[in-house]
């Protein structure tokens, strides 16, 4: 079969227009050369469309609580003052995102310095490991959390190290004793993604004492707001280490998470060479005024949390009644361990055929185990039903 090169090859020859010189591409056996790091990663794999599958089932309605979406939407004010910016969309964004920024520090009595934005927490995760990770830097975290990390870190080339979960939890003494020499970044996930534990105050501020200064630790706090009233939360923004970084999103409880709108918190050092790197126009311009908006939107994020609360303890009481085990959750969704690969498979097949999406969570490393999101009341319903049907 013709390879690209060759049909490249041939189109220039003709005296066709090339978009690229081909004859400068690199290659072998009419393969191109690529970093053998990004030959070798996983991509993340999200799943199908509901359309898609709605079409594929012949199902009429679709419940989609795989994502840990807001099922509520966005908030009003938000699309209040997309519609108020839709004018200024030939314009491209101010390049610092100053008053987005400055409402963020404003709101948690920081400098504006001590504030990053990006397209999600994921693009600042990003900016972070191109600016501090270099040579033979190694990043350590926990295995069974957030999966966009580890695709993010081998992305780069970069060595990544994992200790396992302890009863679901981030084991911070195994971490702290895993610190060597090559070790740069430490990725803390809290509550963690997928499944919704925290660690407590006592244990974030000993494991501080063990982490070099030389060491940066990211605090990855996307679900916080359901897990502030916790007592024993560490709410990473009432610690003023200058080796810590808190990343924070719009995606999860202010309903923005099509938006991609992250934001992260440091020392100014730190957030200088972040800033420093990061594409100059993002979020794009809509997605700030959006999150900015919402941010001070109180009646839209308590209605969130008031849901969360009431549908958390429908599912729990569900799950104690059939038995199944799961782990206390202080996010926005709940994880349920099966105890089997084979079961967590068939029971995610069933749901969709009876239009409820959930999470398995093999590719987190949690093959026994499914996430499940916290839907509208009326959603919730609708999956306890589905569920009791399945099982």
């Amino acid at each position: 079969m013709e390879t690209f090169i060759e049909r490249l090859a041939q189109k220039s020859a003709s005296g066709a227009e090339t978009h690229g010189a081909a004859s400068e591409c690199h290659h072998e056996g009419g393969r191109l050369l690529v970093c053998p790091h990004i030959e070798a990663l996983t991509p993340y794999q999200p799943g199908r469309p509901p359309e898609v599958l709605m079409r594929e089932l012949g199902l009429k309605r679709f419940i989609n609580l795989a994502s840990n979406e807001n099922p509520f939407g966005p908030p009003g004010s938000s699309l209040k003052a997309i519609k108020a910016a839709q004018g200024e969309l030939s314009r491209y964004p101010e390049s610092s995102g100053a008053k987005l920024r400055q409402a963020l520090a404003d709101k948690y009595n920081l400098w504006m310095e001590n504030v990053a934005i990006g397209s999600g927490s994921e693009s600042i995760i990003s900016n972070i490991v191109r600016a501090f990770l270099h040579g033979d830097d190694e990043a350590l975290t926990s295995a069974g959390t957030f999966i966009g990390f580890p695709v993010l870190i081998k992305a780069h080339g970069v060595n990544l190290r994992t200790v396992p979960l302890r009863n679901y939890r981030f084991d911070l003494e195994g971490i702290a004793d895993a610190i060597n020499h090559r070790t740069k970044i430490i990725y803390l996930c809290n509550p963690n993604n997928p499944t919704g534990t925290i660690f407590t105050k006592s244990e974030f501020e000993n494991f501080m004492t063990k982490v070099p200064d030389r060491v940066l630790v990211i605090m990855d706090e996307a679900y916080h707001e359901f897990a502030g009233n916790a007592e024993e939360f560490p709410d990473s923004l009432q610690y003023r280490y200058d080796n810590l970084l808190t990343l924070r999103t719009f995606s999860k409880a202010y309903g923005l998470a099509g938006l991609r709108v992250g934001y992260g918190f440091g020392h100014d050092y730190l957030i200088g060479f972040i800033n420093k790197i990061k594409l100059p126009f993002e979020p794009n311009h809509l997605a700030q005024v959006a999150a900015t908006a919402a941010l001070n939107d109180h009646k839209y994020l308590k209605r969130s949390i008031d849901n969360n609360r009431q549908g958390m303890k429908l599912l729990v009481e569900e799950f104690d009644r059939r038995g199944l085990e799961h782990v206390t959750s202080h996010a926005n969704f709940i994880l349920v361990e099966t105890g089997d690969e084979e079961r967590v498979k068939k029971i995610h097949e069933d749901m969709l055929r009876q239009g409820v999406a959930i999470r398995p969570l093999k590719a987190f490393g949690l093959p026994t185990c499914f996430r499940v999101t916290i839907g509208l009341p009326d959603e919730n319903r609708a999956f306890i039903k589905a569920l009791r049907k399945v099982l």
